[in-house]
């Protein structure tokens, strides 16, 4: 595919740190790449920017406390009596955060895979609507598919557009303050 190494370090380095900061530009077509390659960059697109950024996706300390949640259940299976505690930069995450950031994801998974089942169901292929909404609700640009870096999103029929909208604005200012917003209770006060 590329003519060195060094071309195709150059690229995929380019790429992933394009989808990670959620920056949306793309030097190459990675739908070209092989499979397990465009697997990690949807891993990136998940994923996201770092904790305090504007970026899109879960973030990567969500990530992080969710992965050392689960090593600590892993951990406490194998050692029923030990007691142990989710830490970030060696302190302890309260459980009330611990809990918040796996509603968070789950959340957002859960928003993710309603709005990949709509949208293939408003006539999108599933590919195409997988990359689509992982990309717009991670507000990332290029997803998979029709939505590929060397595509648009000229061909997704405009239910589905509005759809992807709606994704946009869920990642782009967090799924909980738009809920928030939604509440009738939040306008009383």
């Amino acid at each position: 595919m590329y003519e060195t190494v060094g071309d195709a370090f150059r690229y995929s380095v380019f790429q992933v740190a394009s989808i990670l900061t959620t920056t949306g530009f793309a030097t190459a077509d990675y739908e070209q790449w092989p499979a397990m390659s465009q697997v990690i960059l949807l891993f990136c697109m998940f994923i996201g920017g770092s904790a305090g950024s504007t970026g899109g996706g879960m973030k990567c300390l969500r990530v992080m406390v969710c992965f050392k949640y689960c090593y600590k259940e892993l951990f406490s299976l194998i050692h029923p009596h030990s007691v142990s505690h989710v830490k970030i930069a060696g302190k302890a995450v309260p459980e009330d955060v611990v809990r918040s950031v796996l509603g968070f994801l789950a959340l957002y998974m859960g928003l993710f895979a309603v709005s990949v089942v709509v949208l293939a169901g408003i006539g999108v292929d599933f590919v195409t609507a997988f990359g689509a909404i992982a990309a717009t609700i991670g507000n990332i640009g290029p997803g998979f598919g029709m939505v590929g870096p060397v595509e648009n999103y000229a061909l997704i029929p405009d239910p589905g557009k509005w759809l992807l909208i709606w994704c946009m604005l869920l990642g782009r200012l967090e799924i909980y303050t738009v809920i928030i917003l939604l509440v009738p209770e939040f306008w009383r006060k």
